[in-house]
């Protein structure tokens, strides 16, 4: 549609508010939405929403910030030619992070790794890379699982569990894959807890392309709110 970032959101933020506040729309949806608004509007009425909403304070109207948010999503979506993309969920960064080389050989902090986010973020490409980006998907829903809380933990009826520490659970059955990859578990939750509470960490889009099949794509600006947004669930 040649929109910028600002005139999707305006667009959203004139039309659709109300009916994209809950639940947490699909990219489809909002994609929609917008298509209704550019029809609706047309692109002289866009051009005329885009100073006024620009000069509305997110904090004090969330429907600001939910709509800038969206059109970032979008923005990240349609980034390539010929696939779908989205930004790494929170499990599989975490994912990424533990399979580097990253913080190996002694012990370290959260606070030490924020003060270096570019070491982070490389190690994070680093670790992305070491296995297919299918694979990393599947140990990130698995780690998520783990690691997220009883909403999304999920227990297979007659499989024996793997009781943990923190009293997560991995089916041995089906998640074999994850325990042979990820075998140390305070690696783990050292690992998804530094990136599900630090949102300052740069991290590449995963991109399925059109035809088939996954790859790790790059890694895209900051979020409206200066931070790269990571889910507990994958955002298509």
């Amino acid at each position: 549609m040649e929109l910028s970032v600002g005139e999707v959101a305006a667009a959203l933020f004139e039309t659709a508010t109300e009916e994209l506040a809950v639940p947490v729309p699909s990219t489809d949806t909002l994609y929609d939405a917008l298509s209704s608004a550019v029809r609706a509007l047309g692109p002289a009425g866009i051009a005329k929403e885009v100073g006024t909403f620009a000069g509305l304070d997110a904090e004090e109207f969330f429907e600001v910030a939910d709509c800038r948010r969206f059109a970032y999503r979008l923005a990240l979506s349609f980034w390539y030619e010929g696939a779908r993309s989205r930004p790494m969920t929170v499990g599989e960064t975490a994912v990424a992070l533990y399979l580097s080389d990253a913080y190996r050989h002694h012990q370290v902090d959260a606070l030490t790794v924020r003060r270096a986010p570019l070491l982070v973020s490389r190690a994070i490409r680093q670790g992305a890379a070491a296995v297919p980006v299918e694979t990393l998907v599947r140990l990130g829903e698995v780690m998520t699982r783990e690691f997220a809380g009883p909403g999304l933990a999920c227990v297979t009826s007659g499989v024996t569990a793997e009781s943990h520490p923190a009293g997560s659970v991995v089916t041995s059955g089906r998640d074999w894959l994850y325990r042979q990859a990820l075998p140390d578990w305070h690696r783990r939750r050292f690992c998804f807890d530094l990136l599900r509470v630090d949102a300052l960490q740069p991290s590449p889009l995963i991109v399925r392309l059109d035809g088939g099949g996954y790859v790790l794509g790059a890694t895209p600006p900051a979020g409206p709110d200066g931070t790269w947004t990571r889910t507990l669930r994958a955002e298509w």
